[in-house]
């Protein structure tokens, strides 16, 4: 698989540390960019299943203009869906401890959009992953905030982190789509790319 990559300069456009390692663990060489700058708003009546890899190719699109001839661009939007509302990265404090509430004792979905692209050639996926929370008490949920920051996640949590121990009883689909990055599905697209 490696071999058919040689010929692209890879580059991963996210600011995330967790999708950095995740890409680093494929053993694939690659670079990080900037995603800077992207209005990630999206039309109003798009399907909340369809809004992660919307978001990815809008990422994607961004880099359009910039590409030489032999980059490779991935880009990834995640989103936490409980009940058809989408609950994003938080602004603060307050906006973290009520989506940790809502997601307090039950399922919601966590959909990673992808998107691979090349000067002449893009592919599109999404990946959705299960995962049901125990009930939380405030006080769980006010310590995870205040010495976690989960601002920059989305719906308020890290799976990888503290609340990922004490709060998630199960898992259906991808961990690391949880974590941001689907890398076994990753994988297996760029293979066929």
């Amino acid at each position: 698989m490696l071999e058919k990559l040689k010929k692209y300069k890879v580059l991963l456009a996210s600011k995330s540390p967790r999708r950095r390692e995740l890409m680093e663990q494929l053993r694939i060489p690659f670079s990080t960019i900037s995603t800077g700058g992207i209005d990630e708003k999206y039309p109003e009546d798009l399907p909340v299943r369809d809004i992660p890899q919307y978001l990815a190719n809008l990422k994607g699109n961004a880099y359009m203009s910039r590409f030489s001839g032999n980059e490779l661009v991935i880009t990834a939007d995640t989103l936490v869906i409980l009940d058809d509302e989408v609950l994003g990265k938080p602004k603060d404090r307050d906006e973290a401890i009520s989506m940790l509430q809502k997601l307090s004792g039950r399922t919601h979905k966590v959909v990673t959009g992808v998107s691979i692209s090349t000067v002449d050639k893009r592919t599109t996926f999404s990946v959705s992953t299960e995962v049901t929370f125990a009930e939380l008490t405030d006080a769980d949920i006010e310590y995870y905030v205040d010495n976690y920051l989960p601002f920059d996640k989305a719906g308020a949590y890290g799976i990888q982190e503290w609340i990922g121990c004490v709060a998630v009883e199960s898992i259906k689909g991808s961990y690391y789509n949880v974590m941001g990055l689907p890398v076994q599905r990753l994988y297996s697209e760029l293979k066929a790319f």
